[in-house]
């Protein structure tokens, strides 16, 4: 059985607005094996929380296959609050729209032997947290070119 970290950052410059996800994938041990920000265009922070998500463990998935996904813990460390507690079943989950991401998360999982979700404060999550900034200063940077 294989074992993965997943760290996560979303984030929004303004709630909503222009919005970026951040992941770090690790193997068991702390080895990086893939990381990656991406701009995602105007949304609310909730929803680049839940979409970091899910990119990463679509990574994840990708990147190691079918079969290994099977076999394979995941452990999603996320600054986020409201996506740990809404998929460790603690908070409800009512917005119509976070509900659509709640459910592709909650099947997204369903491919893993394993995935567990821990909130981690947002100093303990740096990579992440710097992967989203840079998409988004990326993106700033070039709507002043245009």
């Amino acid at each position: 059985m294989d074992k993965y970290v997943l760290r996560t950052d979303g984030g929004a410059r303004g709630n909503p607005g222009p919005a970026a996800l951040g992941a770090v994938l690790e193997e068991e041990g702390g080895k990086v094996i893939a990381a990656f920000g991406e701009y995602i265009g105007e949304t609310t922070n909730n929803e680049a929380e839940y979409r970091a998500v899910i990119e990463g463990l679509k990574k994840l998935k990708s990147r190691i296959g079918k079969a290994k996904t099977k076999a394979s813990d995941v452990q999603v460390l996320s600054d986020s609050e409201l996506v740990v507690k809404q998929m460790t079943g603690k908070y409800k989950v009512e917005n119509p729209k976070i509900q659509q991401f709640f459910l592709q998360l909650w099947n997204l999982t369903l491919d893993f032997k394993k995935v567990s979700f821990t909130a981690v404060p947002r100093e303990k999550n740096k990579a992440a947290d710097r992967l989203v900034n840079e998409a988004l200063d990326a993106q700033g940077a070039k709507r002043k070119l245009l």
